[in-house]
């Protein structure tokens, strides 16, 4: 079993982006061949300072090695360390139906977001799926709201080995279980673009002052006044970082009054702290030594790009482009 995961380097990562994709990434390193890549082709559609992709690309590396990435089990690289992937684009494009990718809803939300218009935002799909089947991908691990870029790979691998031969492996999704919402500061969804996040190596004194302002149940206006822990960002935390004695510790002490709202954080600035020294722990040898930082990403992009180079020689041979 090959699998393949991306993240994009738009912003530093923080724990939400751990929850929802970096650990279940590290897990996936005992089940099969795990390829992991710096989507920093597809950043280009939001990030458009160079010395600013040039370090958050930086940033999660240190940050994936940080959680625990092993190199030895996982092939770590960029994706514009492999050129074949962008050649491989252009001629998955030429099987790829424009209402195929009219239909994304990617296009439409990032529209929706103010993100200008662009061909590659359009193409964004082509590339994915390039990104996958130059792998030879089977096993592609998305949310449900990822879903279909994995189907529209699906259905550009099909039309072209339909048309040129079999030629790519068809990868399958791997829905991964859901787990809890991790809320930002303001109780909305954590994300980079809203201001509200933790990142992944927060200095310990600013989680203690970013969870000591995050609002509460509305109705403990007064420390006597009793609430209910589901009305609250920080239960959400709780449901991430806490175990049951904890959780119980939270329902009856809030719904009683029984503890205060500062209480109540305490235990979850805890554990995120105790959580993120080990992060800091490993990070530290490569901001120390920048070169073994390097040396990672780089012996992972000579691998992934002798494989996708495989790939490529198929399909030039399928599609009459190459010498037989």
């Amino acid at each position: 079993m090959r699998i393949l995961s991306g993240i994009q380097p738009s912003g530093k990562l923080h724990i939400g982006n751990y929850f929802g994709m970096m650990k279940p990434a590290i897990e996936l390193q005992s089940r099969g061949q795990a390829y992991l890549f710096i989507a920093n082709y597809h950043a280009l559609t939001t990030v458009t300072d160079p010395e600013q992709l040039r370090a958050d690309s930086r940033d999660v590396a240190l940050d994936f090695l940080a959680c625990g990435l092993d190199p030895e089990k996982t092939v770590f690289f960029r994706q514009s360390d492999v050129p074949e992937v962008t050649e491989l684009t252009w001629l998955l494009s030429i099987v790829t139906p424009m209402g195929l990718l009219e239909r994304c809803h990617s296009y439409k939300d990032k529209l929706a977001k103010g993100i200008p218009a662009s061909a590659a935002l359009f193409n964004y799909p082509v590339l994915m799926a390039a990104d996958i089947l130059a792998y030879q991908s089977t096993v592609v691990p998305v949310g449900r709201d990822q879903k279909q870029h994995v189907e529209v790979t699906r259905d550009i691998a099909i039309k072209f080995n339909n048309q040129f031969g079999e030629v790519f492996t068809i990868p399958e999704p791997s829905i991964a279980e859901a787990v809890a919402v991790v809320p930002g500061l303001d109780g909305q969804k954590m994300s980079k673009s809203y201001g509200n996040a933790i990142a992944m190596r927060e200095a310990p004194e600013s989680v203690v002052k970013k969870i000591r302002k995050m609002p509460t149940d509305p109705a403990r206006v007064r420390r006597t006044d009793p609430g209910e822990p589901e009305r609250c960002p920080v239960w959400q935390l709780h449901l991430v970082y806490s175990d049951e004695a904890t959780r119980e510790w939270v329902q009856v002490g809030c719904r009683s009054a029984g503890i205060g709202c500062l209480e109540c954080k305490q235990p979850v600035i805890d554990a995120i702290i105790a959580e993120q020294r080990q992060f800091h722990e490993r990070a530290q040898p490569y901001l120390d030594s920048p070169a073994l930082l390097r040396d990672i990403v780089d012996d992972g992009c000579d691998r992934a790009r002798k494989l996708a180079q495989q790939t490529m020689h198929e399909v030039r041979e399928a599609m009459g482009l190459g010498y037989r």
